[in-house]
């Protein structure tokens, strides 16, 4: 088979590296990953080898995803960490039937939180001159990348990439289109520009796949006047917003400030009653405390008709997720705290998103059964969302592939009250729990999704795949500094 990207097959397609979405600095790799990935890497060879095909064939494969995932388990249980592990049967690595059952799947997948830059946007043009934005970022298999201009490179991170690694190298179906903390002047990707895409999927008869969030930061003038138009002139599904921001560096807020209320109240009375905020992976040592959980539960008491969804759950990438402990003020704990505090149980307005959170707790399956089995345990199977946060990691394919195999330990179940994660439970987080926040009409579920002209191109598109096993974000300190001074 002709492959396009990486044809001597050196990419793994399940992507354990340090890459960040560049909200937070990349964390290196530990001895365990390195090893996970030089085993994926050896047994990738030898198992093409067995299977008399080539090393990008193999990868592509199912075997090649199921291979990569039993390369990880050995070598986290070789550094000790046997709390979580990746649910793959060792024959699914030469066996395409077990592998496909393995690593495989017709889930619902509705990923609430997914992001793309605008290469031609007006936020190129407050550039200063010389400026290569993302230049560190790779960039391999696109030929934009090959033009002379400084900024022809961003053409390898906007709208068609998008779509590209979304739909058609990923299983994901629909996907909300949400924003980073800017100025009004300095977005990276506008309201207009986030329509303007979600229309292109829907000229090419994609039903509608795509949904948008409004941006608003209380705390920076302008932008509670502004809910009015995004809530009339878009087709605005949530509100999008970061406790810890506050513009030209001032102080974060509580939504339950007057800002934070201001806004509630707003979207209460434009009735968009869906509020995405940004909790866990800090920005830095600014307002820290405004990064944490400590407001959610008091809002959710206060306002029941009003769903906040917390993106990121409250993790921290610089301490590991153990069991519950009520003393600690910032990670998951801090949000469990929070709505326990409130007497808020499970089934509440308060749901927990694992954009980045998902990616980052698969380099530690310790910290990733504690994770999900307190969500699970304290917030309940019907309040935990999907979001990957990609394109910054490339396509969702390898999240929702390790999403799909990962169970909780036994003895972590039986220890901590910890449920197993059945295929139920799966389906509900994967897709099913958005639904209750993201309205779909049921004539789009039962019969556009599965034949409108995306899902026909996926099709095809799948008889000969070619995904680029890429990742996008800052994957070192200097990179990410790049990407912030970029307005990334």
């Amino acid at each position: 088979m002709s492959q396009r990207n990486d044809p001597d097959g050196s990419r793994l397609p399940i992507k354990l590296d340090s890459t960040s979405n560049g909200e937070f600095m990349p964390v290196p790799l530990a001895p365990e990953h390195h090893q996970a990935n030089a085993l994926a890497a050896e047994q990738a060879g030898l198992n093409a080898r067995r299977l008399g095909i080539g090393r990008r064939d193999f990868l592509v494969s199912a075997c090649g995803a199921a291979s990569s995932l039993l390369a990880m388990n050995a070598a986290y249980a070789a550094a000790g960490k046997r709390g979580g592990y990746f649910d793959v049967p060792p024959e699914a690595a030469l066996e395409p039937a077990a592998a496909e059952a393995s690593v495989s799947g017709r889930e619902f997948i509705f990923d609430v939180q997914g992001h793309f830059v605008n290469p031609t946007g007006a936020w190129t043009r407050r550039l200063p001159e010389g400026a290569r934005p993302l230049g560190g970022f790779p960039t391999e298999g696109c030929a934009a990348a090959q033009l002379g201009g400084n900024l022809d490179r961003l053409q390898c991170f906007g709208p068609d990439a998008f779509l590209r690694d979304i739909f058609l190298d990923s299983d994901t179906s629909l996907m909300v289109l949400s924003f980073v903390p800017s100025t009004r002047e300095g977005e990276p990707l506008t309201i207009e520009e986030a329509a303007a895409t979600a229309a292109i999927v829907e000229t090419m008869q994609g039903t509608h796949r795509l949904f948008l969030h409004g941006r608003v930061n209380p705390n920076q003038a302008g932008d509670l006047e502004d809910m009015e138009r995004l809530a009339t002139q878009f087709r605005i599904s949530a509100w999008k917003t970061y406790t810890q921001w506050g513009p030209n560096g001032e102080s974060g807020f509580w939504m339950d400030d007057d800002a934070g209320l201001a806004m509630i109240e707003n979207a209460r009375r434009l009735d968009v009653r869906n509020i995405a905020i940004h909790k866990g992976l800090p920005f830095g040592p600014r307002s820290y405390e405004y990064s944490t959980c400590a407001d959610i539960g008091r809002v959710g008491k206060r306002f029941p008709d009003v769903n906040f969804l917390i993106y990121h759950s409250g993790f921290v990438t610089d301490k590991p997720e153990g069991p519950y402990d009520p003393a600690r003020t910032d990670g998951i704990d801090s949000l469990v705290s929070s709505v326990l505090a409130a007497g808020l149980g499970k089934g509440s307005n308060v749901y927990a998103e694992l954009g980045s959170t998902w990616r980052f707790l698969m380099r530690d399956p310790d910290s990733a059964a504690h994770a999900l089995g307190k969500l699970l345990k304290y917030l309940g199977e019907d309040n935990i969302l999907w979001g990957t946060d990609s394109i910054w990691y490339g396509s969702p394919q390898d999240q929702i592939q390790a999403f799909r195999t990962f169970q909780i330990s036994p003895e972590l179940r039986e220890k901590h009250g910890y449920p197993e994660i059945t295929p139920a439970i799966r389906a509900k987080i994967f897709g099913l729990n958005a639904l209750k926040l993201y309205p779909v009409a049921r004539d789009v579920l039962d019969q556009h999704l599965g034949r409108d002209a995306v899902a026909r191109a996926r099709e095809n598109y799948r008889n000969a795949p070619d995904p680029s096993f890429l990742t996008y974000g800052p994957r070192t300190r200097r990179e990410f500094l790049n990407f912030k001074a970029w307005g990334g």
